[in-house]
């Protein structure tokens, strides 16, 4: 009998094993923000998404694979199923501590190295200097890690935590978030967003 975090899983991941190939089959989905993709999250998995962000689905986190589906919905799927609303950034803070807690059991590192960065993407996700500096940390050794072959996909996901982490050491917070959640943008901050890749 499949677990009930598995459908979730093979959805985000595919079928692919190497790297390169897993994020060739399956960018456009984590990153592609097309509303046909958000559909689909909201249909197959947005009553898993109210149950998770309700605080429900805990025992899912007893088992490294099931830990990960849970950040997933916390983390991920909300930012597509509620994109450019605040409930988009919802489960954040249950998504780190839950993200923490994982980690002290070494559950990251029972997962294949793709799936292990849905992990340490949750800390690129905090406003918060010292756990961007966690990302940076926890990206680069995963990328040390990686077999030669495989290490531009990891390089490419520093480059993305180290950029996470300049706008946070500069602002404090990101401010394209600034109008999705009430905040007035400074004027430094509306020069910046002005500026090509200045959202993500």
């Amino acid at each position: 009998m499949a677990s009930p975090w598995q459908p979730l899983l093979d959805w985000w991941f595919g079928s692919a094993e190497k790297p390169a190939d897993i994020r060739a089959e399956k960018g456009g989905l984590w990153f592609g923000k097309r509303d046909s993709q958000d559909l689909e999250a909201r249909e197959r998995f947005g009553d898993l998404v109210e149950q998770a962000l309700a605080g429900e689905l805990t025992e899912w986190a007893q088992r490294p694979q099931g830990w990960l589906a849970l950040v997933l919905l916390l983390d991920q799927l909300p930012r597509m199923l509620y994109r450019e609303t605040p409930k988009s950034f919802s489960g954040d803070l249950r998504a780190q501590a839950l993200v923490a807690q994982g980690i002290a059991a070494d559950f990251d590192r029972q997962l294949p190295a793709m799936q292990r960065s849905f992990i340490y993407l949750v800390f690129e996700h905090c406003e918060n200097l010292a756990v961007q500096n966690e990302a940076i940390s926890r990206f680069a050794a995963l990328q040390d890690e990686q077999p030669p072959e495989d290490r531009p996909v990891f390089a490419d996901q520093l480059d993305y935590a180290e950029r996470h982490q300049k706008i946070i050491a500069r602002f404090g917070r990101f401010p394209h978030r600034n109008r999705i959640l009430g905040r007035e943008s400074t004027p430094e901050e509306l020069a910046f967003l002005r500026e090509p890749g200045s959202s993500f």
